[in-house]
């Protein structure tokens, strides 16, 4: 059985407040798309092994899918072994959530093949375990993300008007680290209100407070941004800790963006209300 996890993007990111649990308070909008692993899982003989394919993802033993496999092993001891091949065309690392994708479609995965039956709640708590931004993946439509990003509200939001352009030039961003530098402070307006205005409205009102930081630490990044809205784009912006950064453009248009030809770049049409579980 085969499933392709696909990725999101972050319009708005606003760090509230600093919690006692170490983890941060936000607001966020993630929104999915088409940029897609693929994820496979057949039952094995022996034991339990992991194929990663495309992008190298390191030590396969960190990977989350195998980490899911093993959460739900230990409540569901009837999991036989199993295969699971991974190829990764989502760039690790770029603020676009591959790896909880990719934690959050083996959940349902598992769950589906098996016929193990977790009840819904259930399973967002074990997505939960996983990652912050794992349980949106299982929902896996334009949402309203706050608290950790793992509290959900389903949000009426079409771009269908338009296109995004992806932009990553491989510059690996450490969250903790850019966790590190924000200075949490409450906006004046919410995302949530900013999003139900047109598009245009968006560049002076909806930010991501990571942009300091990182535009500060790598002005490459920075450069990506300015050029997408020389570029024609009606909105741009980093995708959560970065660094990759999307351009938002209307349908029609005619992209006049030159992508540096050692980035990772792709253009995609805005999908439809998400695919949910």
């Amino acid at each position: 059985m085969i499933i392709f996890p696909n990725c999101k993007i972050n319009l708005g990111l606003n760090i509230l407040s600093k919690r006692k649990d170490g983890f941060h308070d936000l607001e966020t909008i993630f929104f999915p798309v088409d940029l897609h692993d693929a994820l496979e899982i057949i039952p094995a003989q022996n034991k339990t092994e992991l194929l990663v394919t495309g992008i190298s993802t390191g030590n396969t033993a960190d990977n989350l899918c195998l980490k899911a496999f093993y959460l739900l092993k230990k409540d569901y001891p009837q999991l036989p072994e199993i295969k699971m091949h991974l190829h990764k065309t989502i760039p690790l690392g770029a603020g676009l959530g591959g790896g909880s994708a990719d934690a959050a479609f083996a959940l349902h995965l598992l769950n589906k093949k098996f016929n193990l039956t977790i009840p819904e709640k259930r399973m967002f708590g074990y997505a939960l375990q996983l990652g912050s931004d794992c349980p949106f993946f299982l929902f896996n439509k334009p949402c309203l993300a706050t608290g950790r990003g793992e509290i959900l509200e389903e949000v009426n939001i079409s771009l269908s008007a338009y296109k995004i352009l992806l932009i990553y030039p491989g510059i690996h961003i450490s969250t903790a680290e850019a966790f590190g530098h924000i200075q949490p402070a409450f906006p004046a307006q919410k995302i949530k209100e900013i999003i139900q205005q047109p598009v245009e409205n968006w560049k002076e009102a909806l930010h991501n407070d990571f942009e300091k930081y990182v535009f500060e630490k790598s002005p490459g990044i920075k450069k990506i941004k300015q050029d997408l809205y020389k570029a024609g784009a009606v909105y741009a912006a980093m995708s959560g800790s970065g660094s990759t950064v999307y351009g938002i453009f209307k349908k029609d248009a005619k992209i006049k963006y030159v992508s540096n030809p050692a980035y990772f770049h792709k253009l995609l049409e805005i999908p439809g209300s998400g695919n949910g579980f």
